[in-house]
């Protein structure tokens, strides 16, 4: 499936009861913060029986909408604020089952819209799925990026024009070779499978602040 076209800047949405308009004085800024700390505290996002949770920080899920099919993917706009923001998936039973076509009892296809808000320029991206936060994924977990099923979509982005996909020793997707503004939004593609049902996924993404590599100016797959 192509992706859709996303405006590069991306801007607060005034109707939003979040959004501090116009100059604040003292009062108006201790509610803002007191809104702002709310959102943050908010609850996860439930939508076709799972949820999505940014309790880790570095970031607010501002939406998620479809059913995780490769037609009508899972897309997650997220407002990226921190240098590790942590997505998580929790599935409270096995009802949600495989909605990309492996033979695995879990899967699903995510795009996520990642607004930099965090002060610096993005030259690379890493998304790594975990099945516990501070342990990459091993081959034993199950989790994988759709590894060996020789249908697997492209990982895309429209802003990195180079993905390197690993599945062992663990799963992660390197993104590198574009350059991501304070204000703009990196998309991003990807499949998540399962051979054992998880109850819960983390997402840890790391943008890359440094030097950006140069690859062909195309996107490949490693």
């Amino acid at each position: 499936m192509a992706l859709a076209h996303v405006p590069k800047e991306a801007k607060l949405d005034t109707r939003d009861p979040f959004y501090p308009a116009g100059q604040c004085g003292m009062k108006s800024l201790a509610l803002v913060l007191l809104l702002i700390a709310t959102r943050a505290a908010a609850a996860p996002i439930t939508i076709e029986g799972i949820n999505f949770s940014d309790e880790r920080g570095d970031f607010t899920i501002l939406r998620v909408t479809g059913t995780g099919s490769l037609a009508d993917p899972f897309v997650v706009v997220e407002d990226v604020t921190g240098s590790e923001p942590i997505l998580v998936i929790r599935f409270p039973n096995e009802g949600f089952g495989n909605r990309v076509g492996t033979r695995d009892p879990m899967g699903m296809t995510i795009i996520k819209l990642a607004i930099n808000h965090s002060g610096t320029i993005w030259y690379g991206y890493r998304i790594e799925p975990r099945t516990m936060l501070t342990l990459s994924s091993p081959d034993s977990d199950g989790l994988s990026l759709g590894q060996g099923w020789s249908a697997r979509p492209s990982m895309a982005s429209n802003d990195f024009r180079h993905v390197r996909v690993i599945d062992q020793p663990y799963d992660a997707l390197d993104y590198d070779d574009g350059r991501v503004e304070e204000g703009q939004t990196a998309v991003f593609k990807f499949v998540l499978t399962a051979s054992i049902w998880q109850s819960e996924i983390f997402v840890v993404q790391t943008p890359e602040v440094g030097i950006a590599c140069v690859w062909p100016q195309q996107t490949t797959v490693c």
